[in-house]
């Protein structure tokens, strides 16, 4: 079964270079890939200068992505809220917030939620479905913290309720400078990742890897590339991970 995800950090989408606040055009971007599923980052809510939009909403609708999940992160002293959210094409399960902030840095945190997706036979439902876990992830600017915050995520029960060969999906922001995070905290953990580590930051002339992608049980990451879309440059400060998975 194959998937197709869009992790992207949105800047509550304000435009990296020219600041506008234009959620058509980051709509544009993901729908030139034709997700199943999208993890977003730094969504607003009521935020100023972004006409105080509920911006989950404005882009599921955009996107024609019917399931959809926000839960705030940041408040703002300007009034309004952003965080993480999900967007789907399959009804989601169980969802939390799982705090990840480590005092007195800014509040941190990884949305989770569960999938059950209908397994096909061609073009035939064949009856059967698979689970799927997707935690969407914001970590923090400060080396150790993002690894305390990782060791904090492996730790939580939460995490630890997914059995291992259980389909697993761990994306998002991970401001991953060098990227290293993968290899050295998640890979013992049982997650692997792409061979390459897509630079997506500045999106304008990009020379950070600060997105991820990785995969734990019985689902393979075949494919994770950055966004080369002119208007991706444009729409945020961040490039959209965009990343092909099967479900064994």
């Amino acid at each position: 079964m194959k998937i197709r995800v869009v992790t992207y950090n949105v800047h509550k989408c304000l435009g990296g270079v020219d600041r506008r606040y234009d959620p058509v055009r980051v709509a544009e971007v993901i729908c030139h890939y034709q997700p199943d599923i999208v993890l977003l980052q730094e969504v607003g809510y009521r935020a100023r200068g972004s006409t105080r939009d509920r911006q989950v909403d404005v882009l599921a609708e955009l996107v024609d992505l019917p399931h959809r999940l926000w839960l705030p992160n940041v408040r703002l002293r300007s009034g309004g809220a952003y965080g993480n959210a999900i967007l789907s094409r399959w009804v989601l399960h169980d969802q939390e917030n799982l705090n990840l902030t480590i005092p007195p840095k800014k509040r941190r945190s990884a949305l989770h939620a569960r999938l059950r997706l209908v397994v096909k036979d061609g073009h035939e439902d064949d009856g059967r479905t698979r689970t799927l876990h997707l935690f969407n992830m914001h970590l923090g600017l400060s080396g150790i913290e993002r690894r305390m915050q990782l060791r904090r995520f492996i730790a939580s029960a939460r995490f630890r309720r997914v059995a291992r060969d259980t389909p697993a999906l761990v994306a998002g922001d991970l401001n991953d400078i060098w990227g290293t995070l993968g290899r050295k905290v998640l890979g013992p953990a049982g997650f692997r990742g792409s061979r390459q580590t897509p630079k997506t930051f500045p999106a304008y002339a990009p020379v950070r890897p600060l997105d991820g992608v990785y995969v734990r049980g019985n689902v393979e990451l075949e494919h994770l590339m950055a966004s080369r879309l002119k208007l991706a440059r444009q729409a945020s400060d961040h490039l959209p991970l965009v990343a092909e998975l099967t479900l064994e």
